[in-house]
């Protein structure tokens, strides 16, 4: 498999990067080994996890559960040295994982020796940022987004509190490099700035919702990651499996996502299945399998490192697998340029 430079760090990831937030929800302890020997042996080894997956639903006693899952992979296999691996510090808003408290540089300390001892491992390769602290547009809210002023001086403020934090971790040999996730060209902007100012390490990579069906990281964010060398681990990159074409309005396989949130946190609404059915055609024109093509049209993205998808079983891994090796020609990606414009943002 392709491997790409992340950024301007030295880390060398794969052009795929497996997903975790069903492992231990939707998926038990041994499915998820299974999935994780399945991409060793297929050359992935990029892994993404967070502090508070499980996923669907997030609960407050199974926060931790997936770093636990993959730590005890480590610990069977021995295979730790052969990944790169991220996980990711809960926000305030997340006010499952450790009631709200968030992070800072007092509080990452904590945070990061809880990743560490549940991943089994002296060092995470790449630690991010779930969400901001302040108000973002992203998860839908961007229907209703309404920027307020706010004290910037404070937010900058604390930015650097946070880098200095960062900072420390990576002295401290806790942790490689550090990424961002769920933020905006301003806030990734303002990152940037902060840390050339001060000495500090830059964040290495943003990783932000995007997919054929969610493209709002196309203009000023794309612009920002290829200039900054910044670039975008895209997630959910097939629409929360809406472009599987498992789903329709009145389907709902057993055991997914969508069994447990009705709305796919506000993704389904009645503009969302034209756009799913558009861009499946494509794909049955052309002789595709529609997540591989959604998979490999995200990595002719000039912004675009690695998406990050998941998976449910080992066949459907499989099929993930293919859109590393899979080039759309001119004319599919003309047809997909073509379904965005009669169906932009239908979520």
């Amino acid at each position: 498999m392709d491997k790409i430079t992340l950024g301007r760090s030295d880390l060398t990831v794969t052009r795929l990067c497996l997903g975790t937030m069903g492992w231990g929800s939707r998926n038990t302890e041994d499915e998820a080994h299974a999935q994780l020997d399945r991409a060793h042996a297929a050359g992935l080894t990029f892994l993404d996890t967070a502090e508070v997956y499980p996923t669907y639903p997030v609960k407050p006693e199974t926060v931790g559960r997936t770093e636990e899952i993959l730590g005890t992979w480590f610990a069977r296999t021995g295979r730790r040295d052969d990944m790169v691996l991220a996980t990711k510090v809960s926000a305030p808003r997340q006010k499952a994982a450790r009631n709200g408290e968030g992070y800072s540089a007092a509080v990452l300390p904590k945070t990061v020796d809880g990743s560490l001892r549940r991943l089994q491992t002296d060092v995470i390769d790449l630690y991010q940022t779930h969400f901001p602290t302040r108000p973002i547009y992203h998860m839908r809210a961007n229907w209703r987004w309404n920027p307020a002023p706010f004290d910037i001086a404070a937010v900058e403020a604390e930015m650097v509190d946070v880098l200095e934090g960062m900072d420390a971790l990576i002295r401290a040999g806790k942790i490689r490099h550090w990424g961002l996730s769920n933020e905006t060209a301003w806030g990734t902007a303002t990152w940037l700035r902060l840390a050339d100012a001060n000495g500090l390490p830059r964040p290495v990579s943003v990783q932000n919702e995007y997919s054929l069906l969610c493209r709002l990281a196309d203009t000023d964010l794309a612009e920002l990651c290829v200039a900054e060398t910044v670039p975008l681990l895209p997630f959910s990159p097939l629409g929360m499996g809406l472009l599987s074409d498992k789903y329709a309005p009145e389907v709902t396989p057993e055991n997914t996502r969508r069994s447990v949130e009705a709305t796919l946190n506000g993704r389904i609404n009645p503009k969302v299945w034209p756009a799913v059915e558009a861009y499946t055609a494509i794909a049955a024109r052309h002789g595709l399998d529609p997540c591989a093509m959604a998979l490999a049209w995200t990595l002719t993205r000039p912004m675009v490192a690695a998406p990050i998808f998941g998976a449910s079983s080992v066949a459907q891994l499989d099929v993930a697998l293919t859109a590393a090796e899979l080039e759309l020609s001119d004319e599919v990606l003309e047809e997909i340029d073509e379904a965005n414009r009669q169906h932009p943002i239908p979520f």
